[in-house]
């Protein structure tokens, strides 16, 4: 994948007494490779935006916004699926993050958190949160709802008015109550 410029951050070079803005906006073939990376049609628009702060000695906090228009196939139909994303971005890094060693583990309610690293990689951070926000099944409008139905074979698979018993009834009902006038 093509390298963005100043994507690459050294915590060590950066001041720990004020926060450091940062603004990424790929070229058209830097944003191409990211849609070849990602396995989809197209990603129109990009940019990550936000800034790096320092918390407390040694900690830092990212906040960003993501911003895309990405092109998917829809699930239905293949047809080009253009989706909007707008999304905030958070990352704490901690210096003293205990490891966890043990080959279970449970996720921490905060799955923002991550350990200190030397340098910060933004445009991978960026490709991540992009990856996180894509529809996993983006649907054109007009693609058709086919509806699915199965059963073990010899069987009738059941279908929407079959879980409807009641409506059943009420047509019954109707068809009794003109029989009688």
């Amino acid at each position: 994948m093509a390298q963005l410029p100043q994507s690459h951050l050294r915590l060590a070079d950066l001041s720990n007494q004020n926060a450091t803005a940062f603004d990424i906006t790929p070229t058209a073939p830097e944003r191409q490779a990211i849609a070849a990376a990602l396995n989809i049609s197209g990603v129109k628009k990009l940019r990550f935006s936000g800034q790096l702060a320092p918390v407390g000695r040694s900690d830092w906090a990212l906040t960003a916004n993501l911003g895309a228009t990405v092109v998917q196939p829809c699930v239905a139909t293949l047809a080009p699926v253009t989706t909007r994303i707008d999304e905030p971005v958070r990352r704490s890094y901690i210096a003293d993050l205990p490891e966890i060693d043990a080959a279970e583990a449970e996720m921490p309610e905060d799955d923002t958190v991550e350990p200190l690293p030397a340098s910060l990689d933004l445009a991978a951070i960026m490709i991540e949160a992009l990856t996180l926000a894509l529809p996993l099944y983006p649907r054109s409008a007009d693609a058709p709802l086919a509806a699915a139905a199965s059963a073990p074979p010899g069987i009738t698979p059941m279908s929407d008015e079959d879980a409807k018993p009641f409506a059943a009834l009420g047509a019954l009902r109707e068809k009794l109550e003109n029989k009688e006038e």
